[in-house]
């Protein structure tokens, strides 16, 4: 049974790892940005997550590495969600979320970890997902 846990927090891991590399090629970046990488990641998620429908959250979460998955739940308040945010207020939250000055601001940040997370999340579950997204925000998803 240990071993079984530990090849799945391994594997969970090496999907996060990859998930954070992607950013950071996205990026240029080195991997010692990888707080950046990590910053971008959480504060994107964390908005997503608190602009879906719970039940939606829920689904997309279960396709996600546990590592990440854990990040994403970190300070969930499911009874306060969804929170309406547009276009406009999505990317205010990333810019106070990220405190990084990066090339494209916060619409590049958000362009590259949902380029990113789309790479790991099967096509039906993501229509799910810009579904419930308003129109303006829908669209700078990939």
């Amino acid at each position: 049974m240990a071993e079984q846990f530990q090849s799945a927090i391994e594997s969970s891991m090496d999907k996060t790892n990859l998930i954070l590399k992607d950013i950071e090629q996205a990026y240029g970046w080195p991997k010692e940005q990888r707080n950046q990488s990590y910053a971008a990641l959480r504060t994107v998620l964390h908005l997503l997550r608190d602009r879906m429908p719970v039940q939606e959250s829920v689904e997309f979460s279960a396709q996600l590495p546990v590592v990440v998955r854990g990040i994403y739940f970190d300070g969930w308040q499911p009874q306060n969600v969804p929170i309406k945010l547009n276009r406009d207020d999505f990317l205010y939250e990333v810019r106070q979320g990220f405190p990084y000055d990066v090339a494209g601001g916060p619409e590049r940040v958000v362009q590259v970890v949902l380029d990113t997370l789309r790479r790991h999340i099967t096509q039906g579950e993501w229509e799910d997902v810009k579904g419930t997204m308003p129109a303006d925000l829908a669209r700078i998803m990939p």
